[in-house]
């Protein structure tokens, strides 16, 4: 569904948009053109000067318009809901993912009586060892945890439960 509907907002836009600039270029062409003039010179030396009335935007320019401007608010329309909807399942996403990393950490805290290593805790959480120690980090600072490093260089953070 969504693929269809990134399509049909992709093929508005650019319909739309194909339809009012080349409209846009017609009415700019028009007024912006200049004709020749033949002009005539009467026998007491005036100048008669020809009347034209030319439209400036004749029926096709018109037709364009009618379906250029539409087409091109209903794909920004289609368009933008796609990105806000997009923008709310990658929001609903990060605070699932939150939640369960939450969860997991809250559970290792019990089980271990409020220590914690980064390995044990990328285990558990299946995040790469970076990303483990980054998150751990944050929280022993938001819980105002005790380091300690033992003799291998591995380091255990210790909550107080």
């Amino acid at each position: 569904m969504k693929t269809a509907e990134k399509l049909a907002a992709a093929w508005l836009l650019t319909m739309g948009f194909m339809l009012v600039t080349i409209s846009a270029a017609e009415v700019f062409n028009k007024t912006t053109t200049e004709k020749s003039i033949t002009l005539s010179l009467n026998w007491d030396g005036s100048v008669d000067f020809p009347q034209t009335d030319t439209p400036v935007i004749d029926d096709t320019t018109v037709e364009r318009l009618i379906f250029g401007i539409p087409s091109l608010t209903l794909g920004t329309w289609l368009a933008l809901g796609l990105y806000r909807q997009s923008r709310q399942e990658k929001k609903a996403f990060n605070q699932q993912v939150s939640d369960r990393l939450q969860s997991i950490f809250y559970e290792m805290l019990q089980k271990n009586h409020g220590r914690v290593t980064v390995l044990g805790f990328a285990m558990q959480s299946q995040l790469p060892a970076a990303h483990a120690r980054q998150y751990l980090d944050e929280k022993a600072k938001e819980f105002n945890a005790n380091f300690k490093v033992n003799e291998e260089g591995t380091i255990s953070y210790h909550f107080d439960v």
